[in-house]
């Protein structure tokens, strides 16, 4: 997508994987893998899971989003400092727009309190959702995220949850931000009983696109908004901050939808 934004736009633009695994350290190659981009000159990085709160400590400066949510998925490199933004939470928040506009907020339900959870729970309480219960395998991870969010939103009820059955039987939507489903984390996320048609559900995961969970929340009935949303709109706000312009969204997408195979991002209607 940014390759192709950036030949679009007139400019050579090159974007790289640098997969960690393949360093043979895994996270622990992070600090090597940033100072080697500086060296070769890269304008910054996308930082993806599980490094997107490792890496803040490797940075200068973050900016106001990165520092509320305490997650940073773009560094840009510029003039020798290493500076950490969040485009995450607001590449989430289009993608549920789009997909979902009439999404009922009023009790959300989110597995997950890692660096995209942070961003997700930003997301939907920056959208109005009057509750939002966080669920995550390390409890007190889930209870620093939900203080942390109950701070910045006071008008809302943050939590972290204990009983998920409980939880999502008065959930009016589910947000799922933890690596489950994919490619390398086959799987649900929760027991596919706790699924009923009145819930929406939202995915963050993109590889594949139509995960585990949305197949599943789908044949039960649920409206769903997969991870593709988030994955363009969040290139999107990485796009402009690396390279000083505005990127077409809409050519994004559109280029986003030919590398995956995939059809137009349904859009929910109700009368």
């Amino acid at each position: 997508m940014h390759m192709a934004e950036g030949a679009s736009q007139g400019f050579d633009y090159r974007y790289e994987l640098l997969d960690l695994d393949l360093k043979g350290d895994g996270t622990e190659s992070l600090p090597q893998v940033v100072r080697e981009a500086e060296e070769r000159g890269f304008c910054g990085l996308n930082i993806t899971f599980p490094c997107k709160q490792q890496v803040i400590g490797l940075l200068d400066e973050l900016s106001d989003d990165a520092a509320r949510l305490g997650a940073v998925n773009t560094v840009v490199l510029r003039d020798g400092r290493r500076i950490g933004h969040n485009t995450d939470w607001w590449g989430f928040a289009q993608g549920l727009r789009l997909q979902l506009p009439q999404a009922d907020l009023t009790n959300v339900v989110q597995l997950g309190a890692g660096g995209a959870g942070a961003a997700t729970a930003f997301a939907a309480l920056q959208l109005g959702a009057d509750a939002l219960t966080i669920f995550d395998v390390d409890t007190a991870r889930a209870q620093q995220l939900a203080a942390a969010m109950a701070g910045h939103f006071p008008n809302a009820e943050v939590t972290a949850g204990s009983d998920l059955r409980q939880a999502m039987a008065a959930a009016s939507g589910l947000v799922h931000a933890t690596p489950t489903g994919m490619d390398k984390h086959p799987g649900l996320p929760l027991p596919a009983e706790l699924l009923y048609p009145r819930l929406w559900v939202a995915e963050i995961v993109y590889f594949p696109l139509e995960t585990a969970l949305l197949s599943e929340a789908r044949r039960r009935g649920c409206s769903v908004a997969d991870g593709g949303g988030m994955a363009v709109f969040q290139a999107v706000g990485a796009f402009s901050l690396f390279t000083g312009r505005e990127a077409d969204a809409e050519r994004m997408r559109a280029h986003f939808r030919s590398l995956t195979g995939s059809p137009p991002a349904p859009v929910e209607r109700r009368a």
